[in-house]
């Protein structure tokens, strides 16, 4: 049986940043408040009503604060990556992974224009395109722990389960770019970066929603983003919920035989 699935970010440069708060004010989780309401909404697709009535947020945030707790030492990192699953009886369980801890704002690469900066001197990620489509479905437009389609995907392109500086863009069977295998994904064009429209199957996650309503990135309303105008090379803004924003370019736009 799958749980629905969220992942976050723990560490305390978050709290230094405006835009990073909940009812409580400056928070040290990376969006928490939207990652409760997307497993509330993804527990309403699912007809998960139990969950629906009982997942609050001061209990999500609470459970998130004690496994920081449990695993936090004056000897161990200060930051973590929060995994957050919820079963659909609303049992709620968190485990943490020690990250790096942030020196910069994870929002800053969402600044990058290619028109115009020269340079960019962060990591930068390899994107190749997936040599198979993907069928949009339920799993696809909510976060769960059945992920088997997005480990396919990387299989597929010989990715390592855990490498940082790869990953493949999925494509749906109407040839439309969707995101990649843990990223939201957003492609420069006509001067502004634009993002999958939730139509195309892709997940509308916490980092997406949050530049949208900053107006870093628009939605792509005109279906711009095909599988067959992605041009080998180019620069492509990732997001996601534990890593913040990061580039990526890529290395394999071969048209579909």
């Amino acid at each position: 049986m799958f749980q629905l699935l969220s992942s976050t970010r723990y560490d305390q440069y978050l709290l230094s940043l405006d835009w990073n708060r909940d009812d409580d004010g400056p928070c040290p989780f990376l969006l928490l408040p939207y990652h409760h309401e997307r497993l509330v909404d993804a527990a309403k697709q699912h007809n998960w009503v139990q969950v629906t009535a009982s997942l609050s947020y001061p209990l999500l945030k609470l459970s998130c604060l004690k496994a920081v707790h449990d695993h936090s030492s004056d000897e161990n990192p200060t930051a973590f990556r929060i995994r957050i699953t919820v079963s659909q009886t609303g049992e709620v369980s968190v485990s943490t992974t020690p990250l790096s801890a942030l020196i910069s704002d994870p929002m800053a690469p969402s600044l990058f224009n290619p028109l115009s900066d020269m340079s960019y001197d962060g990591p930068i990620v390899s994107l190749q395109i997936d040599s198979e489509l993907t069928t949009p479905s339920i799993f696809t437009t909510t976060k769960t722990t059945h992920r088997s389609l997005y480990d396919q995907a990387r299989a597929r392109a010989a990715i390592p389960t855990l490498s940082p500086t790869q990953d493949v863009l999925l494509i749906n069977e109407n040839n439309c770019v969707m995101e990649t295998s843990i990223f939201n994904v957003a492609f420069h064009r006509s001067s502004s970066w634009i993002t999958p429209e939730t139509s195309t199957g892709c997940l509308p996650g916490v980092l997406r929603r949050w530049l949208l309503s900053d107006g870093r990135i628009r939605e792509d309303t005109k279906h711009e983003l095909t599988r067959n105008n992605i041009i080998n090379g180019e620069w492509v803004l990732l997001f996601n919920g534990v890593q913040g924003c990061r580039l990526g370019r890529v290395i394999d736009s071969v048209p579909r035989r």
